[in-house]
Order: C-alpha cells, then structure tokens, then sequence
C-alpha cells in the first residue's frame, strides 16, 4: 500500500514523548486509525513512514462544505468512535482528539483515519494523565483543572467537539463575540456554556447525545461503550463497525509494522548520540526539556496559551 513520512524531529529534539508517540502509534492496527510502517533515521531527523491520507484532513472537508448533514456528521462520529473505542481497548488515550488529527482516505466513501499520537498515554507504561496538553476549544474541564483524570473520558469530551463543528461549522465554547479569545473559550468550557443554534435543525436524539457528552462531572458524562448502544449513534451504522471483533483481521501480514519494539527503540537511541561536537548542546537541551509529568502542577504556575492555541506553562 502506498506509504508517506508522516512526522519528522530534528534528532536534538527526541525525548520521551517522541519514544511514547512512536510506540503507542505502532501497537495500534485498526481501520480508522492511520497504519504506522516503520521509523527511518536521516543524518539529521528521525522519521515516521506511515500510511497515505489521500483525502486530506477531516477539517478542510468541513471547511469546504461549511457544515454536515446530520447524516454525513454521524457517518464520520461513528467511525471516529470505533477508532477511539479500539484505542482505549488497547488501553491508548489519545488527548488531542481534534478535526486536524482525523484524515480522510480516498474513496467515495471516506474512510476516518486518527493519526498524530503525540499526546497519547498508555496505562499500561505510564501514569494517570495529570498535565494539560491539546488544543483550547477541544479540551474537557477536568482536564484544565490540572488534577488527575481519566484520559479515556477526555477522549469522550473531544470527541464531543468533533461531532459539533461537523454539525454546526463551528467550536461549542468559543466566544461568538471574540473567537479567538482562547481565556474565554476556557472560561465557557469550565461553564459548559454551548448553544445549539437555531438556524441548524438537528434530531431530538442528537441534542441528548450532544447533552450527554458535554458534562462537567466525568462521573457523570456519557462513556465510549454507552455512545455505541446510544440510538443516534445505532441509526445507519455501517455493517464493518457492528463486530469490533473482526476488525483487527482487516489487516493482512503485509500491513503489519516492519519493525520490532526492540529495533524502533534501538533507532531512536541511535538518534539521541549527538553528532560530534554537539555534545553540550544536545545536554543543554536535555538538561531543558520538562516532561509533562514532571511538571509541578500544584505550584502557583499560571496557564498560558500561545499564538497558535497551544495551551503552554508560564513559569
């Protein structure tokens, strides 16, 4: 199948998030999940070789049309939810569900492909999510609150957006007045101040979804498996999402990743050796680079957001 090098860094920049990024991607086989090949090392840049997206991003398909019919936005909702569900299966929360990290296949009939794992945790090797990472407009409450969370009922959250912006052509806790005021896009999610508008005319059994998902209290919002048996979810589900477990032999020998754990983690320590006479520089950044982990997250550090909507730490 055709393949594309999907993410390069510049070997000075490796740490542990690449390490969890590269991992976490490769144990994921599912449909809607972009497939990863195989890591190249460059003399400059490590490399990811994964499948090829021909039909773009989910978001420029939005942006072109404006908005979904309620049934094209449900056709999308479903495969992003059987993606995500096998993700959280394999014990894999992504945190940074978003339109730019959904692509699309090429046929007529687009298949959803999740990519970008770059804020992904894994149960299984690492801790509870504790830090705030993603994009403003996607993020759920307890998230921002900077306490541990369950990164799966995050995922629910985002997801939650997705299925907004696909309906209405727009973000659910942006300001109408200033959009681009990140502050007060927070400010609305920790309200779970929404509107759906008037102008939109969507099912009553997609406002209780929508109302499901967007709760404050993560005890309390809609999970995964009970989206899957939620009647608007059910209505027009596509025969190859209905057993989850024929999914994985969707995939034949020839798509399986081309590299072990042990040889993918072999390159990227081969990537990490400076070049000669780079050594104290490659320290200095080491020395510099503050896992989200390892952030103090009970300090008096106030959040701060970038130009690009990136949320980052004011120390």
């Amino acid at each position: 199948s055709t393949v594309v090098f999907g993410l390069f860094w510049e070997c000075l920049q490796i740490d542990e998030n690449v390490q969890r990024e590269i991992i976490n991607h490769r144990s994921l086989r599912h449909p809607n999940i972009v497939r990863f090949k195989e890591v190249i090392l460059t003399p400059t840049h490590l490399a990811i070789v994964m499948e090829y997206a021909s039909g773009g991003e989910l978001f420029e398909r939005i942006c072109s049309a404006g908005r979904f019919g309620e049934d094209e936005a449900r056709f999308f909702f479903q495969q992003l939810i059987s993606g995500v569900s096998y993700c959280h299966a394999m014990q894999v929360c992504h945190r940074d569900l978003k339109l730019e990290n959904t692509l699309l296949d090429g046929s007529p009939a687009p298949r959803l492909k999740i990519c970008d794992f770059g804020y992904s945790k894994s149960s299984v090797l690492h801790s509870q999510p504790k830090s705030t990472v993603g994009t403003p407009a996607y993020i759920a409450p307890e998230v921002l609150l900077r306490q541990e969370y369950d990164g799966k009922i995050a995922d629910v959250w985002s997801c939650g957006v997705t299925l907004y912006v696909m309906l209405f052509g727009g973000y659910p806790f942006e300001d109408p007045e200033e959009p681009k005021d990140f502050r007060k896009t927070i400010q609305r999610i920790l309200n779970v101040q929404y509107n759906i508008p008037d102008t939109v005319q969507i099912s009553q059994e997609c406002r209780d979804l929508i109302a499901k998902i967007f709760v404050f209290d993560p005890a309390a919002r809609i999970s995964i498996p009970d989206i899957k048996t939620h009647e608007w979810f059910l209505k027009n589900l596509p025969a190859d999402l209905m057993d989850e477990r024929t999914i994985g032999s969707q995939f034949e020998e020839a798509d399986q990743p081309l590299q072990s754990v042990d040889t993918i983690m072999q390159i990227i320590s081969e990537a990490t050796i400076p070049p000669a006479g780079s050594l104290g520089l490659n320290l200095y950044m080491a020395d510099n680079l503050d896992l989200d982990d390892d952030m103090d997250l009970d300090s008096e550090s106030e959040l701060d957001i970038d130009s690009s909507g990136e949320i980052i730490y004011a120390l």
